[in-house]
């Protein structure tokens, strides 16, 4: 007997669709910080990186952690787009994104946390956001 795959969605995929249709044109969103970080980080830069997650129930749910780093140029703009980030994300909950159907979608933490890519430089405005999402892969 051959025992049947269970592929899950990419989380760190369903979660780039969903902030790229919502946030600002001139927003950077992927999985990973851009080359040119000290230029696009004027209008924004967010970063979704899977931190870990389980299967809740096999080849059906996942639970998936998104660790989202939120760069800006002033402490205050980091702030509102990670409220913006937060708002986007909640808001998906129930719907298909990316492949995915988003069941659920919770907060875990959001803290304050610059950037200083070495001692000769001014730190760069960063919140990381730390957000769980249960998925499913979407059904034709």
């Amino acid at each position: 007997m051959t025992t049947p795959l269970f592929v899950f969605p990419d989380a760190e995929a369903v979660a780039v669709t969903v902030l790229r249709a919502g946030l600002a044109a001139g927003t950077t969103v992927g999985t990973e910080w851009p080359p040119d970080l000290l230029t696009e980080v004027k209008t924004g830069v967010v970063s979704v990186t899977r931190g870990g997650g389980a299967v809740v129930q096999r080849g059906v749910l996942e639970d998936v952690t998104l660790d989202i780093d939120v760069l800006a140029a002033t402490k205050a703009q980091a702030h509102d787009l990670a409220q913006l980030v937060r708002a986007h994300l909640r808001a998906a909950e129930g719907t298909s994104a990316g492949g995915a159907q988003i069941y659920s979608v919770a907060d875990t933490s959001l803290i304050w946390l610059p950037h200083q890519p070495d001692a000769e430089t001014t730190p760069i405005p960063r919140y990381v956001l730390v957000m769980q999402m249960r998925l499913r892969a979407q059904l034709s």
